[in-house]
């Protein structure tokens, strides 16, 4: 476990090192919308508000571990990209995409794309005092609130025009189910606000959080299966969908954690029987021949999504490292090992730096972003700095 340590420590500042060298736009500001799988940039690609929340978290976080000046320059970088360009002044949301120019593309409000804002202003927050970041959390945080809880079931609505209406298309992407309420934004929304709490511990805040995790666990939470339940309509009807291995392994240890941070003991309690549940019902997905996890299963159909992507390797080594602390299994110490040795012989890029999008069955390699809209240095960094923080 020390050397598994210490490799994180050296995959840490490998991951932020390619960000650093290779993503910084100096011909538009802020930084490059994607690099493709082969490596080239494309300074007129579309920038997306997650990925620069996203570098934002992972920079500040990262700076409270490294103490390296260059990282917490690169984090006021996002910081202030996010602060001029994405946040919309006018509405008070968050604009979905820019142009490559930082001029406004898709201005609709995706709560899922505010969730990581808040979650990234207020880590940043975190590191470096300033106020600026901390006001604009909190201002986020009562858009949300605002517009997008519902005040008759619960739960939270997935999207609005940039006017904070109605609008049809509720998808974060095109694979999703067009539904009003889903797991994924659900789960982003406790993770940012948790992390909001942690540098602004006001107390509506944690009654918000309190009530999301008693909703996430009414609604989303499938105790017999260990799966999530990921899409729902207004009134909490379930439209049944695949089983998505890494969300799963992801909420395992992300909700216990909100949990603790507002530090409500009946519902640590409930999160940590979940992430056990939820991290033994994982090995369903992982592969026994390389450890690696598989993307998703459609129970439906009896179809595995024969994938193995990036995220979900990262959840996994969180998640099954967090159910070792709570149970002392040493089959989720074995996991961890044996998936961290898949992904550095299949995921990491030894030659160009970061991890790969994935692999497919056969083990070729999966022609999507190095960086990009939704390759970002969130997962890979977390795990990282999770693992330096839990391993013994």
């Amino acid at each position: 476990m020390a050397s598994l340590k210490e490799e994180m420590h050296k995959e840490l500042l490998s991951i932020l090192g390619f960000w650093e060298s290779n993503m910084v736009d100096n011909l538009n500001g802020g930084f490059l919308g994607t690099i493709d799988h082969t490596d080239t940039k494309d300074f007129n690609a579309e920038k997306g508000s997650v990925l620069n929340a996203r570098i934002l978290w992972a920079f500040s976080a990262s700076y409270a571990i490294t103490n390296d000046e260059n990282h917490l320059k690169i984090a006021e970088r996002a910081y202030n990209y996010i602060s001029d360009n994405f946040y919309d002044k006018k509405f008070g949301g968050v604009f979905w995409s820019l142009n490559a120019d930082g001029s406004p593309k898709d201005t609709k409000n995706q709560i899922y794309a505010l969730a990581f804002a808040i979650y990234g202003l207020s880590e940043f927050y975190s590191v470096s005092g300033n106020e600026e970041a901390l006001q604009l959390a909190v201002n986020l945080f009562e858009k949300i609130e605002e517009h997008s809880f519902d005040k008759e079931h619960l739960g939270y609505f997935e999207a609005f025009t940039r006017d904070w209406k109605p609008i049809d298309d509720l998808r974060l992407s095109d694979k999703d189910a067009n539904e009003k309420k889903t797991m994924n934004t659900h789960l982003h929304i406790v993770e940012g606000y948790a992390n909001l709490y942690r540098v602004w511990p006001d107390e509506h805040l944690k009654e918000v959080i309190i009530l999301l995790l008693h909703t996430i666990n009414d609604h989303f939470m499938n105790a017999a299966t260990g799966h999530l339940r990921l899409f729902f309509n207004e009134e909490w009807v379930e439209k049944p969908d695949v089983i998505s291995y890494g969300h799963d392994i992801e909420a395992a240890w992300l909700l216990q954690w909100c949990a603790e941070v507002v530090k409500d003991e009946n519902l640590i309690s409930i999160y940590k029987e979940h992430a056990v549940i939820m991290a033994d019902a994982t090995f369903e997905g992982i592969d026994k021949i390389d450890g690696g996890l598989w993307y998703e299963y459609d129970p439906h159909s009896e179809e595995l999504i024969a994938e193995k992507h990036w995220w979900p390797q990262s959840e996994l080594l969180i998640g099954m490292v967090n159910a070792w602390q709570l149970t002392g299994y040493e089959k989720c110490l074995e996991a961890v090992k044996h998936n961290w040795k898949f992904v550095q012989q299949h995921i990491l890029d030894t030659k160009n730096g970061e991890w790969i999008w994935g692999v497919n069955s056969d083990y070729s390699k999966i022609e999507k972003d190095k960086a990009g809209f939704w390759k970002c240095p969130y997962h890979n960094s977390r795990a990282c700095l999770e693992l330096i923080k839990r391993l013994p």
